[in-house]
This record gives structure tokens, C-alpha cells and sequence, in this order.
């Protein structure tokens, strides 16, 4: 009876034995054969090599005493993403067979990285440094690609960089912006749009995150959609001039135009004081051309805050751009037509409303050049020389 427990317990050490072996001669394949070949370049031994430990580790991950251990899922990690790097490295797809593909390694490794992670401390800085790795590799090729403009490819890369960094529970949250930025680039709406979202609700660039979303669901077709994020977006950032001039496209692109103006009517009644609000309702009907409206709010903004500079430029330019925009209308016309007087007489008109906003507004920011040289063009259009040499050589001065 004791001969048959010790012959027993003997051939269950040996199977264990030889399923840890797997896991070991996994090891040994990629530390000793596959690394070192890769350095050198001898990409031949590291293909090889690397198809070898992927036949032994499979071996130790589908065994039920080696398939949780996070030593075997370290591996099988560390051995699925060195195909890909060995891909890349030697520009040859061909090791990627035994792998089934690129996308089903990268996924396989970032999978066992992460059963890996959550399995054990000992090789928890090690799956670290190995997803910090493919983090730097998908980084360069997600760059090259989309530098060259294959903003599908530098989805695919950033989004796989993302998923690796979540395999050991941390958001990356700029690989996730850019991976929703090429999204967008290639069209792909609705992911860009949830990546996004994902990145506002995180508070990453919160305000600009939530603008994207909607409008990659404004621009998939989905309005209802983009209007909720926007909603969502503004509790967060209320004075968003952005987020507010994404609800008017929304309700412009779906032909809403009373549901755009009362939007900015809406946002008005909620805040009527506010004099933020008002400079960035006028910016907005100035996009829109709604140039009699664009005056009255910016004209508001700087009534309920008489020191509010940016809404000074803001207004003088807006004035300017009329102005120039009536002048251009009157030389249009046909000769001898009678509008040609009365355009040019609203466009002097225009101008001369221009002087004192940007008057007031270069009293505040003396050198600023580009105003200055503004100021000289508005009077030389207004016949005042005097005037006009002046500013002409203020703003030589600030260009100095």
C-alpha cells in the first residue's frame, strides 16, 4: 500500500514537472534566444526562437495547473507582443502566421499582461516595463502613420497603446485623445465620438473633449446624441463659448434655425447679467453672420462691464469686417447702380463705429501692432491723415 502512494505521488510530481517545464522552456526561449537575437538583428534566429516559445507557452497557458499562473501569462504577453516587434522590426508580416495575426497578438498579450497584473506581485513590475514598451512602439507607429495621414492605421496603434496601459489599470488618457482624433480624421464617428466622451467625463481637456463628442455625433448624424453631450458638457463648463456655438451647429445642421437662436435666447435668460455670456453670444452671430445681432450682444457685454477689453477688440473688429464686407458688396455691383452710394456710405459708417472700441482697447494694450496698424488703415479710410500717420508710426514702433 505505501509502495503504490510513493509510485502515485511520484508520477503526479512528474506531470507537474513537465507542465512546469513548458513554462520554463517557454522562458528560456524568449530570454536567452529570442532578446538576444532581436538586438543583433539575426532576425532569422528570432523568428525561430519566437515561434518556439509561443509553442511551449500555449502549451503552459492551456493546462489547467500552469494557465493562471502569472508567471505563464507574463510570458505569454511578453512572447505574443515580441512577434509583433519582431514585425515591425524586420518589416516581415510572415512570423505573424503562427500568431494569426497582428490584431490577435497584440490582443492576446494585452489580455494575459493583464490576468498577469491582477494574478500576482512578482511579476507585476515586469508586466509593467513590457507594457511601457509596446506603449513606445505604438506611439511610433501610431505617430508615422498619422503624420502620413493613414488616420485609420494610427487609430488602430494609439487605441492598441490604450488598451495595453488599461492592462495594468491606468488611463492614458493622451493616446486616448489621439486615438479619437484619428477616428475622426478617417470618419469613424461614433468611436471617435465615445472616446471622447470617455476623456470629458475623465476631465482630460474636459471642455474641448465634450465639443468633440458632439460634434463626431453631430457629423455621424446623430443630433439627438450631440445635443445631450453638450448639455452634459456645459453643467461641467458653463461659460464655454465653444460648447455653446456646437449646440447652434447642431440645431443648424439639422435645419433648426429657431432652435439655434433659441438656444443663445435660452442662455441668455438663464444669466442676464452676465457680460462673458453676451461677448460670447456676439462671437458667435459674428460666425454666423449675423452681423445687426453680433453688434447689439457685444454692445451689451461692454454696457454691463465697461472695462471689458477683449470684448472692446472684439467689437472693433467685428465693426471692421463689416465694414469691409459693405465695401466689398458696393464695388460688386453693376456701374451706375444706386445702391453703390448707400453701401459705401453704411461701410464709412461702419468704420467710424470701429474707432472708439479699439481705441479704447489699444489704450489698454499699447503695443500691440497688429491694432495699431488697424487703427492707421480705419483713418486713412476715413480721411484723417493726421490720425493715420500717427498709428502708422506707433505701430512701426511695437514692431521694433
Amino acid at each position: 500500500m505505501k509502495k503504490s502512494l510513493l509510485v502515485g505521488a511520484i508520477l503526479i510530481s512528474s506531470l507537474s514537472f513537465g507542465q512546469k517545464k513548458n513554462e520554463t522552456s517557454a522562458a528560456v526561449e524568449y530570454l536567452n534566444k529570442f532578446v538576444p537575437a532581436l538586438q543583433k538583428k539575426d532576425y532569422a534566429t528570432a523568428k525561430k526562437s519566437i515561434v518556439s516559445a509561443k509553442e511551449f507557452i500555449d502549451l503552459a497557458a492551456e493546462n489547467p495547473e500552469t494557465k493562471e499562473s502569472e508567471k505563464t501569462l507574463y510570458y505569454k504577453g511578453a512572447i505574443y507582443l515580441g512577434a509583433v516587434q519582431l514585425s515591425n522590426e524586420a518589416k516581415d508580416n510572415s512570423v505573424l502566421e503562427s500568431f494569426g495575426s497582428k490584431d490577435k497578438a497584440l490582443s492576446a498579450s494585452a489580455q494575459a499582461f493583464q490576468q498577469s497584473f491582477a494574478n500576482g506581485k512578482k511579476f507585476k513590475s515586469d508586466v509593467t516595463e513590457r507594457v511601457d514598451n509596446a506603449r513606445n512602439m505604438l506611439v511610433t507607429e501610431g505617430q508615422v502613420a498619422f503624420d502620413e495621414k493613414d488616420y485609420k492605421s494610427s487609430a488602430s496603434a494609439f487605441g492598441w497603446g490604450v488598451k495595453f496601459k488599461e492592462s495594468i489599470g491606468e488611463l492614458d488618457s493622451t493616446l486616448l485623445y489621439f486615438a479619437a482624433l484619428s477616428e475622426l480624421n478617417a470618419k469613424e464617428y461614433f468611436p471617435a465620438a465615445e472616446k471622447f466622451l470617455k476623456l470629458g467625463k475623465a476631465g482630460y481637456d474636459g471642455e474641448n473633449s465634450y465639443r468633440f463628442a458632439a460634434m463626431s455625433y453631430r457629423e455621424g448624424g446623430d443630433m439627438l446624441k450631440a445635443e445631450q453631450v453638450v448639455a452634459e458638457g456645459r453643467k461641467a463648463y458653463p461659460n464655454s463659448k465653444d460648447l455653446l456655438m456646437e449646440l447652434v451647429n447642431v440645431k443648424l445642421d439639422a435645419k433648426d434655425k429657431a432652435g439655434a437662436e433659441k438656444a443663445l435666447s435660452d442662455a441668455i435668460s438663464a444669466d442676464p447679467t452676465n457680460p462673458q455670456l453676451y461677448y460670447i453670444i456676439g462671437t458667435i452671430y459674428m460666425e454666423m453672420g449675423e452681423n445687426a445681432k453680433a453688434e447689439q450682444n457685444l454692445s451689451k457685454a461692454i454696457e454691463l462691464k465697461p472695462d471689458y477689453i477683449d470684448a472692446q477688440y472684439q467689437l472693433g473688429a467685428h465693426y471692421v469686417s463689416w465694414g469691409t464686407d459693405l465695401k466689398k458688396e458696393a464695388t460688386g455691383l453693376k456701374f451706375g447702380d444706386a445702391q453703390y452710394d448707400v453701401l459705401m456710405q453704411k461701410s464709412t459708417d461702419t468704420y467710424k463705429k470701429a474707432v472708439k472700441p479699439l481705441e479704447t482697447y489699444i489704450t489698454a494694450n499699447p503695443k500691440d501692432a497688429s491694432v495699431l496698424y488697424i487703427l492707421y488703415q480705419l483713418n486713412i479710410n476715413l480721411e484723417n491723415p493726421e490720425k493715420a500717420a500717427e498709428y502708422k508710426k506707433r505701430s512701426d514702433d511695437a514692431k521694433k
